[in-house]
């Protein structure tokens, strides 16, 4: 899988082990930013992710700041991208079963570095099981025209 990732200065450390994880999982990671702990803007690395994923150049995409809010709601913006915080793994499954979301967010700030990278891995590996999930879905499509 194609999978970009992004954050901004609060995400830093996780989105650098997030791409390692997928990297030595076999995954292409395209890494959007940012690189460094300069004090920078969520907005726009949510929505550089956001819209590699929204294009199709990428299949998933990972964000982080620094408690997943901000960033989330940026990527969110993008038209065809359901972005959720996976704050526990059950979330991170159902994210991808019942909302066909194809971008997961994380807090670095509140969550640990493991569970994390579980959840990534949940959340790649969990299939969209359509059927009445998704009228849902396409209720949300709806709402972005």
């Amino acid at each position: 899988m194609k999978i970009a990732v992004g954050c901004d200065h609060g995400g830093l450390e996780y989105k650098n082990a997030i791409a390692e994880h997928l990297k030595n999982e076999g995954h292409e990671v395209i890494d959007v930013g940012t690189y460094t702990l300069d004090s920078c803007h969520y907005p726009i690395y949510g929505e550089a992710v956001a819209r590699k994923v929204a294009s199709k150049e990428c299949d998933y995409g990972v964000v982080v700041c620094t408690s997943g809010e901000g960033i989330a709601i940026s990527a969110n913006k993008v038209k065809g991208v359901r972005c959720g915080i996976a704050y526990n793994d059950d979330v991170a499954r159902l994210m991808r079963q019942h909302n066909n979301a194809n971008v997961i967010a994380f807090g670095q700030k509140f969550m640990d570095l493991n569970d994390v990278l579980r959840r990534v891995d949940i959340f790649i590996s969990t299939d969209f099981e359509g059927g009445r999930h998704q009228t849902r879905v396409d209720l949300i499509s709806e709402i972005e025209k």
